[in-house]
């Protein structure tokens, strides 16, 4: 459902040459790389015709036809962006699913095994032999010359 609905003022043309109408616009909560939909209430309250095969929105007003068009290879980037942030979304439902997983299956840090215990064919040895402190080291016996 739409949070809301938000009422604005939209203007095709220019200067010596516009309309504007007051247009109803959903409010909604996902994310997407549009700002806004001009869809067929938008044309209705225009009466415009949009042609698709090329990107052209004619628009009828008391000064002639405004025409709004766009280029083939701007609508190309727009469609690569969409597609961009489209795999974005998913690889971050994704990412946040995994990190759910992970978090569900991760040992608690506080609680303490404490059980390690060395392996055999393992020798301590001092660090450092001269020094009054009893630091060692585990090192394996059984490795190969290689």
């Amino acid at each position: 459902m739409p949070p809301g609905q938000i009422d604005l003022p939209i203007t095709f043309g220019d200067p010596s040459n516009y309309r504007t109408k007051i247009l109803t616009f959903e409010i909604v909560g996902f994310l997407g790389t549009y700002h806004a939909i001009l869809g067929c209430p938008c044309y209705a309250k225009f009466m415009a015709i949009p042609n698709y095969t090329y990107l052209k929105l004619m628009i009828p007003s008391p000064g002639g036809v405004i025409t709004v068009s766009t280029s083939f290879q701007r609508t190309y980037e727009c469609e690569v962006e969409c597609c961009n942030h489209a795999t974005a979304i998913v690889a971050s439902r994704e990412l946040a699913a995994i990190k759910k997983e992970v978090t569900e299956e991760a040992p608690d840090p506080k609680k303490s095994t404490r059980s390690f215990k060395p392996t055999e064919g393992s020798k301590e040895v001092l660090i450092d032999p001269d020094s009054s402190n009893d630091k060692v080291v585990r090192i394996g016996t059984t490795l190969s010359s290689k």
